[in-house]
C-alpha cells in the first residue's frame, strides 16, 4: 500500500514539475508574466492543500487542475475590475499584439494564437495524458477532448504556411 505524501514530499516533487506546470500555465495566460504568476500561486495552494493530496493518481495531474482552477478564480477577478480605455485587458490579445511586432518564438506565437482551453487540452496530451485524465485537469467531458484536438490540429494547419518550415 502507498504511503501518503507529505508536504515535504510536495514540495520536492512540485520543483520537478515547475517547468511542464510553466508550460501548462502559458497555456492558460497566454503570458510569461501572468504564467509565471500563475506557477507561483499554484504552487502557494498546492502546498496549502497538500494534506487534500493523498499520493492516488498522479501528482501532476492534480496541480495541473489545481493551476486551472485558480486561473479561472484569477479570471473573476480580471473581470471585476473595469477596464480602462486604451488597456488590453485580454492577455492574449497582449500576445498577439507583441508577437506581431517583436521575433518570437513561432511554436509560442502558433499556441498563443490558439482559442482559449484548446492550446491547454493540447498540451496536456502532448505531454501523456489520457484524453480522460486531461478532461478531468481541465473540466471538460472527455468526449470533447478528441474535437478539441483536431480543432488545435486544424489551427496548426492552417498557420503552417505563414511560418518558415525547418527541415
Amino acid at each position: 500500500m502507498r504511503q501518503p505524501v507529505t508536504t515535504i514530499d510536495i514540495r520536492r516533487d512540485l520543483v520537478g514539475l515547475l517547468p511542464r506546470l510553466r508550460r501548462f500555465a502559458m497555456t492558460l495566460a497566454g503570458d510569461a508574466a501572468a504564467a509565471d504568476d500563475l506557477v507561483q500561486a499554484v504552487c502557494q495552494r498546492a502546498v496549502a492543500k497538500s494534506h487534500q493530496w493523498k499520493g492516488e493518481g498522479r501528482l501532476e495531474s492534480w496541480v495541473y487542475t489545481l493551476a486551472r482552477q485558480q486561473w479561472h478564480d484569477d479570471g473573476r477577478k480580471r473581470k471585476a475590475r473595469p477596464a480602462s480605455k486604451g488597456n488590453v485587458t485580454d492577455i492574449r490579445d497582449a500576445v498577439r499584439d507583441r508577437a506581431a511586432t517583436a521575433d518570437t518564438d513561432a511554436i509560442h506565437q502558433m499556441i498563443a494564437e490558439m482559442p482559449e482551453g484548446i492550446s491547454s487540452v493540447f498540451l496536456l496530451v502532448n505531454e501523456g495524458h489520457t484524453y480522460q485524465e486531461a478532461a478531468d485537469i481541465m473540466g471538460i467531458p472527455a468526449s470533447s477532448v478528441p474535437a478539441q484536438l483536431a480543432a488545435a490540429r486544424l489551427h496548426f494547419a492552417s498557420l503552417a504556411d505563414n511560418y518558415p518550415h525547418r527541415y
